[in-house]
């Protein structure tokens, strides 16, 4: 063989061994894409909307009613079985709802508040502060997540279970205190879970997701390190920023180690204009990554 063609030989090798590692890569690229894109931030975002077409879910009102109806349809056209957890706390009627596919016992709950707040008692506009929240961020993002990660989660994921909790953020009002439906859960729970996963106003358009001071170290640091090798590190600083009383106190208080996934840097929290366009498709879209590609890795 000459050496031109020696040559000529080894360049064919080297493009096709370029090739090959080039669709080697690639192959790869679009399996870990897979495993991240099964959740659609964009019917996420459609199902914030919906809630707060409903009009504000004040607990007991017209509103509540339907979105408690709402979700239970949502989740079981999914393939979910759906309990309506009926309680009493303060004199005031809790309706947690508690989704699962299996009799099994979970090893991870995910949770979010569906209620809205009766006042908007930190509106700029004193005009203002007592009218509702429609709850777009506060409440709808995490709902949104919670119905996604229901429609997307593989079916051989670990035993789990998605909980909706009511009456969250009343407190500070007259005849009501915080975390309600989250309580009355805890209470009357039978089982332990490996761990609990709340997810509290995760859909801002300026999203940034830093350590809550409350939550389990070891699960917050498992799910951070989710989101960095997700490519999302810059928002999800690994670094503790508040301390936060939210719906996974009561799991804490139970000895279950939970963590709070909150982005509580938003402008208009507890304001008349926590609304739809302050959310966004994309932010949704990244918590719900982190969240789908965690439990996907979680083993039995």
């Amino acid at each position: 063989m000459t050496r031109g063609r020696i040559y000529l030989y080894l360049g064919t090798i080297g493009v096709l061994l370029a090739v090959v590692m080039a669709w080697y890569g690639e192959a790869i690229v679009l399996q870990r894409g897979r495993a991240s894109s099964a959740f659609n931030g964009d019917r996420a975002y459609d199902d914030v909307k919906t809630q707060v077409s409903f009009g504000p879910r004040v607990p007991g009102s017209v509103s509540h009613t339907r979105t408690v109806d709402w979700i239970k349809q949502q989740l079981e056209s999914a393939g979910w079985q759906v309990e309506i957890q009926q309680s009493k706390m303060m004199g005031h009627t809790i309706q947690n709802i508690r989704a699962y596919r299996s009799e099994a016992p979970p090893a991870i709950i995910v949770g979010a508040h569906y209620d809205s707040r009766i006042h908007a008692d930190r509106d700029p506009s004193p005009s203002k502060q007592a009218e509702p929240v429609p709850g777009a961020d506060d409440g709808a993002s995490g709902v949104a997540v919670l119905l996604e990660l229901a429609r997307t989660l593989p079916r051989e994921s670990v035993p789990t279970w998605l909980v909706f909790f009511d009456a969250e953020d009343n407190g500070s009002i007259p005849g009501w205190d915080w975390l309600l439906g989250s309580r009355a859960f805890v209470q009357g729970m039978d089982t332990r879970p490996r761990a609990m996963i709340l997810l509290d106003m995760v859909g801002d358009n300026e999203l940034s997701i830093p350590m809550e001071g409350n939550s389990d170290p070891a699960l917050r640091a498992s799910i951070w390190n989710t989101a960095a090798r997700l490519g999302y590190g810059d928002v999800f600083p690994p670094r503790v920023k508040y301390t936060i009383e939210d719906d996974h106190l009561p799991f804490i208080d139970a000895g279950i180690p939970s963590v709070d996934i909150i982005d509580i840097d938003y402008p208009y929290w507890h304001t008349t204009s926590d609304t739809p366009d302050h959310v966004s498709a994309s932010s949704l879209q990244m918590v719900g990554n982190v969240l789908w590609d965690w439990l996907a890795a979680q083993k039995p």
